[in-house]
């Protein structure tokens, strides 16, 4: 697989209209000072001086933090030139940014053009038209095919970043939202649990007990289904969960039991012990064709990932091998490594 690197411009809450009830960017970028596009100069040399021999075509500029395109069209510019330098010299192969479906229209994507912009995320968040009003997201679902629609063809990569256990969400309303996105095709995603912030309306919602957080695991297996259908649809899932950064940790500026540093590898682990659970249990029926497991002896087992997904057949603080040896003690189980096997494939064998 080759290797990609983002070099990320915050851009804290900057031209932003509304205010959304989990919203607090300045907590989420751990900054407060703004950005200016010499800064942007400055954080490229930075990045581009540690990135080695990586190709520069897999090497992007990302305007983050914000929603970039509600600032200015002359601020949008400044940044965005200095960004196509580094593109047109032939030292990055992309720009990168986010923004909101109510932040899209011609003249904006006509900017975009000239300056080189190659993909174009969305902070959708839900497809669901209750849950975007109780968030105070200020559009609603339409806004967000037209964007989707706009930005597609215009020819860039789309992307579109989902939120899981906002008010008025269920289980139902995700797992809605992932297949509504999984239609649309977007060559990107993110999923991002809830976490309430301080100083947002949702830590006074929380505070006042109207809204609760979902339980870590509830989060989790949630995510998990959304990641399936997305991943399943051949859409790149960039990041699950927020980046751990110095505010952002438990018992800081986090409320509630969902936010976990490694929260991919626990959606990603997850899936993993589904999977190969499905396996296991094939050998103790014995509809592995090679008989069943019995008590007689212990049955020796291996257990194939591909290096990069063996991190997640493991699992997060090795909790899939205890859950193995806790479930299956008939079976002695070794982990290896096979790297004909795609991610999120398995092999389980006899010995």
């Amino acid at each position: 697989m080759k290797k990609h690197a983002i070099i990320p411009i915050f851009i804290p809450h900057r031209g932003c209209p509304h205010n959304c009830v989990f919203c607090n960017q300045k907590e989420i970028t751990a900054r407060s000072d703004d950005v200016s596009p010499e800064d942007v100069r400055s954080i490229a040399d930075t990045w581009l001086s540690t990135l080695g021999s990586l190709d520069s075509a897999n090497i992007e500029i990302a305007f983050y933090g914000g929603s970039f395109t509600a600032i200015p069209l002359e601020e949008q510019s400044a940044f965005l030139s200095v960004a196509k330098e580094y593109l047109d010299n032939g030292r990055i192969g992309g720009i990168h940014l986010s923004t909101r479906p109510d932040c899209i229209d011609a003249d904006i994507l006509d900017n975009l053009k000239r300056f080189g912009v190659t993909a174009v995320e969305l902070g959708v968040q839900s497809f669901s038209e209750e849950v975007l009003r109780l968030s105070c997201r200020g559009h609603g679902v339409s806004c967000v095919y037209r964007a989707c629609d706009m930005i597609r063809d215009y020819g860039f990569r789309l992307g579109i970043q989902l939120m899981i256990g906002l008010p008025g969400d269920s289980e139902e309303t995700c797992i809605d939202s992932a297949r509504k996105t999984a239609e649309i095709r977007p060559e990107l995603a993110r999923l991002y649990p809830t976490i309430v912030l301080d100083h947002t309306p949702l830590f006074e919602m929380y505070r006042a007990g109207t809204y609760a957080p979902l339980k870590r695991e509830d989060a989790v297996r949630i995510t998990a289904e959304m990641y399936e259908i997305l991943d399943e649809a051949g859409i790149q899932i960039m990041r699950v969960g927020l980046k751990s950064s110095d505010i952002i940790a438990e018992g800081g500026a986090v409320n509630g039991g969902t936010y976990h540093p490694a929260f991919r590898q626990l959606v990603e682990g997850y899936l993993a012990r589904q999977q190969i659970s499905g396996l296991l249990d094939s050998v103790i029926t014995g509809t592995d064709d090679a008989g069943p497991a019995t008590d007689a002896g212990a049955v020796r087992i291996r257990i194939y990932s591909n290096a990069r997904w063996f991190s997640n057949m493991i699992g997060n603080q090795s909790k899939n091998r205890i859950y193995f040896s806790e479930h299956y003690p008939q079976l002695n189980i070794r982990y290896m490594v096979d790297n004909e096997l795609a991610d999120r494939e398995f092999r389980v064998e006899r010995v």
